[in-house]
């Protein structure tokens, strides 16, 4: 039985696993929306909305904790500079994932990870992805029509 044992392990070591989620927190830091798997999204999410929630206290003592995690001097700054006094009055909730359908080599479900509030960046992305993918069904359903007409 799986009592008391919350998150993913992802299949990944323990290291790994933590050396991956701060990769994803500091990817979405920098470009405010990645494109990523579902199940590393909302694992990272997590971790992404406390980094957010010690930002928005600023102490010094906050801003070692995030280096903790981030390991990059400038992301920290832009993230207590900029991003935190952003969510100054919100609760939670920084982030979001949206659902973008399945990746194509091993159908892996997809998402677009983004901070609240900088939605934008990848919608160019998820619509030409959208887009592919109505076209495509589009085609095998007149394929399938096509195909069905002949055998009549």
């Amino acid at each position: 039985m799986r009592h008391l044992k919350a998150g993913r392990k992802l299949g990944r070591t323990a290291s790994h696993r933590k050396a991956t989620l701060a990769n994803i927190a500091a990817s979405l830091i920098e470009h405010k929306s990645i494109i990523t798997t579902t199940l590393k999204a909302k694992e990272a999410r997590g971790v992404v909305e406390r980094l957010i929630t010690f930002a928005k206290r600023g102490e010094l003592a906050d801003r070692r904790q995030v280096l903790r995690t981030l390991q990059n001097k400038k992301l920290v700054k832009e993230l207590f500079d900029d991003i935190a006094p952003k969510y100054e009055n919100r609760p939670g909730g920084y982030t979001r994932v949206v659902k973008i359908g399945n990746r194509k080599g091993d159908n892996a479900p997809m998402a677009v990870f983004e901070l609240v509030g900088y939605e934008g960046a990848q919608a160019a992305k998820i619509e030409k992805a959208r887009q592919k993918r109505e076209k495509k069904e589009k085609a095998s359903r007149e394929a399938a029509e096509k195909k069905e007409s002949d055998a009549e």
